[in-house]
C-alpha cells in the first residue's frame, strides 16, 4: 500500500503548460507557465519531433523568459511550454576520471556510454565560512616561476590573467599535468573548437587525462550551455571535495563565462552597465569563485581561473572583479612572450595574497631578494638599452644587471620539463648567490 501512497503524492496531478508568444535573438517569451528563475522547461516544436530544453531566466508580468539549451529551429509562436519543475543537476562519480563530456555530463570522447553513479544540484548552498579550515599546506606546481615567488596552497584560488595568444592554455596544460592533485577538473569554456583536441592532446597529454574529468562547451553553444558548464565543473570538483580528495580546478576562461552570462542578463531584461555587462555578472563571478576553498571534511579545491584580458586592458570590469575576488593573481606578459620568455608570467605585476602563511622565513628574504633585483633592472632597463648608464654609478644596479640573466634563466622553463619546488629554490639561490641573503 505505500507504494501506491508514495505514486500518488509524488504524482503531477496538474500540468503548468503555456505558450510562445515572442522570440528575440536566443531567447524566448511564453505566457504561462507558473515557473520559478532557474526552473527547467520543455518546449515543443511547431514541426519535428521531440522537445526543447530550456531554463526559465526571468520573469515578467504575465511572461517568462526562457534561454534554451539547443537550436531553435522548428519552435514559433504558438508552441508549448511545460513546466518540469525540475532545477539543474549535473552527474558525478568516479566514473568520470579520465573522461572528455559536454556541460550536460554526456560523453564527447566517444569512448563508452558514461554511467555515473549520482547527481549534485548545479547551484549549491555557499559553505560557512567559519566551517572552513585555514590555509596552510602549499602545494608544488612544477612551475618554478610559481614555486619559487608565487607560492600555491590546497585550497587557495587563483587567476592567470593575459591577453589572447600569450600562452594561458599552455600553462594551464603545464600544471595539469605536474601539480600535485589527486584529481583535475577542466573547464573549457567558449573554446575554439579546434583548441579542444589540441589541448587534451598536446597540453595535457594522457597522464594528465587520466586523473582529469574535462567539461567542454565551445563557442558556438548557446549562452546558457557556457555558464551551465563552468557550474558543471565546479559541481563535479565539490563531489571529489566532500570525498576527502584534493582537487585542483581549472577554468578556462572566466571572462567567457561573463560574456555568456551578459548574455541571459540582457535578455532577461537587465540594464547593462560598464562595458556592457549586466550587474548580476558581478554577482555570479564571487558566487562561483566561493564555492572552491577548504571544508572540514578534509578535501579541498584548489582553483585557478583564467581571464582573458579584452585589448590587454588589466583593469577592465572583469579583471577587476576577479582580482577582488580571488587570492592571488598571475600576469601573462605579451612582452615576455614575445622575447621568447615561458611561461611569461610577469612576477612584478603578480602576486599570491598566502605567500607569507606557505613559506619559511628564509623562503621569504629569497622571494623578496629576487623581486628587488627585478624590480631594479626593471626601472633602469630603459636607460641601460640606450647606453646612458655606465657601469660603477649604482652598486644597486650594477648588481641587477649582474644577475638577470641567471634569474630570467630559472624562471623560463620548457613545456615538458617539470622541477621540484625544493630544487627550484636551490637554483634560485645560486642565481642570485647565496650570500645575498
Amino acid at each position: 500500500m505505500r507504494h501506491y501512497l508514495d505514486a500518488v503524492r509524488n504524482a503531477e496531478l496538474v500540468r503548468r503548460t503555456g505558450r510562445v508568444v515572442s522570440i528575440s535573438g536566443q531567447s524566448l517569451e511564453a505566457v504561462g507557465p507558473d515557473a520559478t528563475i532557474g526552473e527547467i522547461c520543455e518546449v515543443v516544436p511547431l514541426y519535428g519531433q521531440g522537445t526543447l530544453t530550456a531554463e526559465v531566466v526571468g520573469v515578467r508580468p504575465g511572461r517568462v523568459v526562457l534561454m534554451p539549451y539547443g537550436e531553435l529551429r522548428g519552435v514559433g509562436s504558438g508552441s508549448e511550454v511545460l513546466a518540469t519543475g525540475e532545477l539543474p543537476r549535473m552527474k558525478v562519480g568516479d566514473e568520470m576520471l579520465g573522461r572528455v563530456i559536454d556541460a550536460f555530463g554526456e560523453p564527447l570522447d566517444g569512448v563508452q556510454e558514461l554511467k555515473a553513479s549520482g547527481t549534485r544540484p548545479l547551484h549549491a548552498i555557499p559553505l560557512n565560512p567559519l566551517t572552513r579550515p585555514r590555509i596552510s599546506d602549499l602545494i608544488e606546481t612544477g612551475v618554478r616561476a610559481i614555486d619559487c615567488l608565487l607560492p600555491l596552497g590546497r585550497g587557495q584560488r587563483m587567476g592567470i590573467f593575459a591577453g589572447s595568444g600569450v600562452g594561458k592554455s599552455t600553462l594551464l596544460g603545464m600544471l595539469a599535468r605536474d601539480v600535485k592533485a589527486d584529481v583535475n577538473v577542466i573547464a573549457l569554456i567558449g573554446e575554439r573548437g579546434r583548441e579542444v583536441r589540441e589541448f587534451i592532446e598536446k597540453n595535457l597529454g594522457t597522464e594528465g587525462l587520466r586523473r582529469s574529468v574535462v567539461v567542454v562547451a565551445t563557442s558556438d553553444q548557446p549562452a546558457l550551455v557556457r555558464t551551465r558548464a563552468a557550474y558543471a565543473a565546479t559541481a563535479i570538483a565539490e563531489h571529489f571535495r566532500d570525498e576527502g580528495k584534493q582537487v585542483l580546478l581549472m577554468m578556462d576562461s572566466v571572462t567567457r563565462f561573463a560574456m555568456a552570462r551578459r548574455e541571459i542578463g540582457l535578455a532577461a531584461g537587465e540594464p547593462p552597465t560598464a562595458r556592457g555587462y549586466t550587474p548580476s555578472v558581478f554577482g555570479e563571478i564571487p558566487a562561483l569563485c566561493e564555492r572552491c576553498g577548504t571544508t572540514d571534511s578534509g578535501g579541498s579545491i584548489t582553483a585557478l581561473y583564467t581571464v582573458l584580458v579584452e585589448g590587454d586592458d588589466f583593469n577592465e570590469p572583469i579583471s577587476d572583479i576577479v582580482r577582488g575576488t580571488l587570492d592571488g593573481h598571475i600576469m601573462l606578459s605579451r612582452d615576455l612572450a614575445h622575447e621568447g620568455h615561458f611561461p611569461a608570467i610577469d612576477v612584478l605585476q603578480s602576486t599570491s595574497r598566502l605567500a607569507n602563511d606557505l613559506t619559511t622565513e628564509e623562503e621569504q628574504k629569497l622571494m623578496s631578494a629576487v623581486v628587488e633585483l627585478l624590480s631594479v633592472y626593471e626601472k633602469n632597463r630603459q636607460m641601460v638599452d640606450m647606453g646612458a648608464y655606465r657601469v660603477g654609478s649604482n652598486p644597486a644596479v650594477d648588481r641587477a644587471l649582474q644577475v638577470y640573466p641567471a634569474i630570467r634563466n630559472v624562471l623560463r622553463q620548457s613545456i615538458l620539463e617539470s622541477t621540484s619546488r625544493q630544487e627550484a629554490l636551490s637554483r634560485m639561490r645560486n642565481a642570485i648567490g647565496g650570500g645575498a641573503l
